[in-house]
């Protein structure tokens, strides 16, 4: 199945992945990359990126994988407390992760940059030179009956928000997963 057919009807990401050689195939395997995106890069980002290297890595997929911000608030900083400590409680340590931001040469060097929101889908667009490889898609419009729906940004409320944001962003890093199988198994 191609991406393109798998997000039928999402006019964002269908412009942008229809193309046939989407994901390359299982050969080039190795070049694979995903990006995700999210505004400060210390919320659902770096969950977004753990969630999907523990998928990628459960399935044998060798993946490169790394997270990035719209915004620079937070580059070089570690993520946000509640992040590291639902991503703890998940098995998984984001401790030595630190805050970028997004730049013009991630779109050179990423397959996917996956946004987690409308606004930071808008961002990734201001940034897209526009000669990149790059195929850009809103995490949850890959999952199945999620299409349209955004990953809310937790930073303002408590732990509870974050455990609802690795439920959504594992949800997106397994679709995203799947889809590589299919495409390249």
């Amino acid at each position: 199945m191609r991406i393109a057919t798998f997000l039928l009807g999402v006019p964002d990401i269908r412009r942008r992945v229809e193309t046939p050689a989407c994901l390359p195939r299982s050969s080039d395997m190795a070049s694979q990359s995903v990006l995700f995106v999210c505004l400060g890069n210390i919320c659902r980002s770096p969950l977004a990126e753990a969630a999907f290297r523990r998928a990628a890595q459960n399935a044998g997929l060798d993946v490169k994988v790394d997270s990035a911000g719209t915004a620079g608030y937070h580059v070089g900083e570690p993520p946000d407390p509640r992040s590291i400590d639902q991503a703890r409680s998940e098995g998984i340590d984001i401790t030595g992760y630190r805050g970028r931001q997004l730049s013009k040469e991630d779109f050179h060097e990423f397959d996917f940059i996956i946004g987690m929101d409308r606004s930071n889908m808008q961002d990734i667009a201001r940034r897209d030179p526009g000669n990149g490889k790059a195929k850009t898609a809103m995490l949850l419009d890959i999952v199945p009956g999620q299409e349209g729906r955004e990953v809310g940004d937790p930073y303002y409320g408590g732990a509870d928000g974050f455990a609802v944001t690795w439920s959504e962003v594992d949800a997106g890093a397994q679709a995203l997963v799947a889809v590589m199988l299919s495409e390249n198994g």
